[in-house]
């Protein structure tokens, strides 16, 4: 039996990848940062949601395209790939599907890319890119409310990737639509985020492979490219096999969640680990392998490294992903994790 990824799921994430490579790059992430120029990074969210992008999982009826949790993955490994600073995962996996299912007014604005929108599942924590979104949804007493941006308070914080724009956000009282509620559709929301960041956390680690691979290949020491070292080649190996493994997780998170699989929380922890794991070790090996020049953080490496940190902890770390698989599997103890009642 073979398995692929549909063709009506590659189209999209084509398109967006003939985009994102006429009009993405290091330079757009830097516009991303605190002083940069934000509306260059609006500018190319709009065209992204001009070919579909926001829409992805949004049903037909509601001007969405219609498609299921299959399309994320290489989606998501696009968007990731690019670096581009916007709440990819935040809008395509969680919000847009939910202001579909109550029928929020602001949907057109946020499937045009007029209007950027943000989600925080997780109550009191900083909020990714809710200093300059237009809409924020946050999770509060009776489920997830979205708030415009004169319903809320922001105060912004600091984060290793900058260009995330978090910040702490307080809705005024009484205020706010409410979009979920009640643990189920709180957990399949949150699922969806998961899968999502998983799969920009894949295209994160091509992306600073490919730049590694480059250097070693023109960098010169003794005469040889440093690619030619026995150590480099293991090293760049070693992440090769990391994203090789991470890649299919993945794509196998992304058909469960559409196929309602029993094992589609287990299977998306799962991703979530490996595409962690892969993009800490990629990172890490990319800085190592770059020299004292991957030490510079005005090198363009750091601005996927530093998106790749701040993912490999955003919707659960890989550590709390591990403990929640160990619980499922009615594992006592897995590699110093306890179960609960151990």
């Amino acid at each position: 039996m073979r398995f692929a990824v549909a063709e009506h799921d590659t189209a999209l994430a084509e398109a967006a990848g003939e985009v994102l490579a006429k009009q993405a790059g290091p330079e757009l992430i830097r516009a991303g940062w605190p002083g940069g120029r934000p509306e260059s990074v609006d500018a190319v969210w709009r065209t992204l949601a001009g070919v579909g992008v926001a829409a992805t999982l949004v049903p037909e009826h509601a001007d969405g395209l219609g498609l299921d949790e299959n399309a994320l993955p290489p989606l998501m490994e696009a968007l990731g790939r690019s670096g581009l600073p916007v709440p990819a995962a935040e809008t395509v996996a969680v919000g847009a599907p939910l202001l579909s299912a109550v029928r929020a007014p602001r949907l057109p604005a946020v499937l045009d890319g007029s209007a950027l929108l943000t989600v925080s599942l997780v109550p009191g924590a900083p909020v990714p890119f809710a200093a300059r979104a237009d809409l924020i949804a946050v999770a509060v007493d009776d489920g997830l409310r979205l708030y415009t941006r004169d319903e809320v308070d922001v105060e912004p914080a600091d984060a290793v990737d900058g260009s995330r724009c978090p910040a702490r956000v307080t809705p005024q009282p009484g205020s706010g639509l409410l979009l979920a509620e009640g643990p189920e559709a709180l957990a399949a929301a949150r699922l969806r985020g998961v899968l999502a960041t998983s799969a920009l956390l894949v295209g994160l680690s091509e992306r600073m492979l490919e730049l590694t691979v480059a250097y070693v290949q023109q960098r010169h020491q003794f005469g040889v490219p440093v690619g030619s070292f026995q150590a480099v080649k293991h090293a760049l190996a070693d992440v090769e096999l990391a994203v090789r493994f991470a890649r299919p997780a993945v794509l196998a998170a992304g058909w469960a969640q559409a196929a309602g699989d029993k094992e589609a929380t287990v299977r998306t922890s799962m991703a979530k680990v490996l595409a962690s794991d892969a993009a800490r070790v990629t990172a890490r090996t990319a800085i190592q392998c770059h020299g004292a020049m991957g030490y510079t953080t005005e090198y363009d490496l750091h601005l996927y490294a530093k998106r790749a940190w701040a993912l490999a902890s955003d919707w659960g770390g890989p550590a709390e992903h591990r403990e929640f698989i160990a619980r499922r599997l009615g594992l006592a103890e897995v590699s110093g994790i306890v179960s609960e009642g151990a």
